[in-house]
């Protein structure tokens, strides 16, 4: 499996060969520096770090700076590794920057990003609700989740509800993959991945990208 980190730029529309629209996501991915490479004898298994987008020089903090070194580079902003197979022995060197040219046979990504915060939302939005009945009789309560009575009663195993009770909450900023987008071009002077579909997050969010394990 290929990983690489980016940064969400936005969304546009590109034509394909056929002539049809095609709604695409532009994400700025890599180069990253390998910031560590994890073993099994050292570490009980085996990984590849990767770091991306630097930190300010105001902002650097000393135990960052320290294992930065050991790559020759800079402290970053984004850092996430790529986990191995413990008989795998990972083909880069502490040191080493991986580009986009990783995914130019690659056919269909996979994007995990942190999805839009929408902060506090009622059950109509957050969980689609239908609400109550748009007629008479019904008075301010339209959008209001209905009794839950006994379904979120927890008997024998202390008060409060049900853990995963749909009820109003927190919506938003959680983590999100989307799988198989078609991996549309590779453009390798900007440093650029045009994907087809919405990726996860916001523009200037950031996001990490695999090769699909499926191809479609």
């Amino acid at each position: 499996m290929l990983m690489l980190l980016g940064k969400k730029v936005g969304i546009t529309q590109v034509y394909d060969e056929a002539g049809k629209l095609l709604p695409v996501t532009v994400i700025q991915a890599g180069p990253c520096v390998v910031t560590q490479v994890k073993t099994v004898e050292n570490d009980g298994y085996n990984a590849v770090q990767l770091g991306f987008d630097d930190v300010k020089a105001s902002r650097r903090k000393k135990p960052e700076s320290g294992h930065a070194d050991k790559a020759r580079s800079v402290p970053k902003k984004f850092v996430r590794e790529m986990r191995l197979p413990d008989d795998a022995e990972a083909e880069y060197k502490i040191g080493d920057s991986v580009d986009v040219s990783i995914f130019s046979e690659v056919e269909f990504v996979d994007v995990t990003g942190t999805s839009k915060g929408k902060g506090f939302a009622g059950p109509m939005k957050r969980h689609g609700f239908g609400g109550f009945p748009k007629t008479h009789g019904t008075k301010r309560k339209h959008r209001a989740p209905g009794s839950i009575a006994s379904h979120a009663s927890n008997a024998g195993h202390g008060a409060g509800p049900k853990k995963g009770k749909k009820m109003g909450g927190h919506m938003g900023c959680e983590k999100v993959t989307t799988k198989n987008h078609r991996l549309i071009s590779v453009e390798q002077e900007n440093n650029l991945l045009v994907v087809k579909g919405s990726v996860p997050g916001a523009s200037s969010g950031y996001c990490v990208i695999r090769s699909s394990k499926r191809s479609s």
